[in-house]
């Protein structure tokens, strides 16, 4: 019989950030999920942080991504409220979420990471990377605001559009070769999915052509790579996840360099996609755990890791 069989379960939805409807996509998917497996699924349209729940909730699914689910700032309010939660606690959200922290723990952990420069937009900066770079804003999901530049006139287009998202932005190493991801749930690592998109990179269009009208991705799940490389790419994701100390489970973003098959990770994403066509269910899937089963191993790992 399911953990969460009868309880009271609060699927905490939308957010006031830029991949609110993306949230709302995958809190259909969880609850419906939840409710296959006997739970009471009450869903929470967050909007801010006077959100409220029912007094005899036993645990809130967070399925809020990007800003004010993923960054700590809900974990904090459920934690004061007492509130029992899933996934990574607040100053592990905090961390994961700001891609400068993020990069400065996996330097100081020795996990492979591109070269990188914190740029401030306040004029007074030069590009100390060459050509090509990406720019993208240090707390922002869904890669919302990444730009891939190989031209001068290209980086000066991202540098304006990036002051729209605060007074700096992170540069890095354009990393050429493949785009791959790897999930992971509790000491779990799950198989490494590649990324195919048609055109460009894996932006908004290309993840959730259901929201934009556009884009589209194909995938490789498991990705076609040789055993030496799969593991060196599943040992820098849990690499990635151990120096910020992620708690339950995660999506690791790295690009595997195609010159000579060296992986790079970019990011941890402590809320991944769970809409139907997101890529923490099928790298699940693809060793037999089931989508329900996914949801519940959530719940069941972050009741067990941590006492909050």
């Amino acid at each position: 019989m399911s953990l969460i069989a009868g309880k009271k379960i609060a699927v905490l939805m939308g957010g006031p950030g830029s991949e609110r409807k993306v949230s709302e996509k995958t809190a259909e998917g969880v609850a419906e999920a939840i409710t296959s497996l006997g739970g009471e699924v009450v869903l929470i349209d967050v909007t801010g942080p006077d959100f409220e729940l029912p007094s005899d909730v036993f645990i809130a699914v967070n399925m809020i991504h990007g800003t004010f689910g993923e960054d700590g700032q809900i974990q904090a309010i459920l934690e004061k409220r007492g509130i029992k939660y899933t996934g990574a606690g607040v100053e592990k959200s905090r961390i994961a979420f700001d891609k400068n922290l993020s990069k400065d723990c996996f330097i100081a952990a020795g996990v492979p990471t591109p070269r990188s420069q914190v740029f401030k937009l306040d004029g007074s900066d030069t590009l100390k990377l060459d050509l090509p770079v990406v720019v993208k804003p240090p707390r922002e999901g869904s890669s919302v605001g990444v730009h891939i530049c190989r031209t001068q006139a290209e980086f000066d287009a991202a540098i304006e559009d990036a002051r729209q998202f605060g007074d700096s932005t992170l540069i890095e190493d354009f990393i050429e070769g493949k785009e791959l991801t790897v999930g992971i749930l509790g000491d779990q690592v799950l198989p490494v999915i590649y990324i195919l998109p048609v055109d460009g990179f894996y932006d908004m269009n290309n993840k959730y052509p259901w929201l934009t009208g556009s884009g589209k991705s194909n995938y490789q799940c498991p990705a076609e790579l040789d055993a030496e490389t799969t593991k060196r790419v599943q040992e820098a994701a849990m690499a990635a996840f151990k120096a910020i100390g992620v708690e339950v489970y995660g999506r690791v973003d790295v690009m595997l360099r195609e010159h000579d098959n060296q992986p790079f990770v970019l990011e941890v994403n402590t809320i991944p996609g769970m809409t139907s066509t997101s890529l923490l269910p099928k790298a699940a899937a693809a060793v037999g755990i089931s989508y329900p089963e996914l949801c519940a191993r959530i719940i069941e790992i972050s009741l067990f890791e941590r006492d909050i």
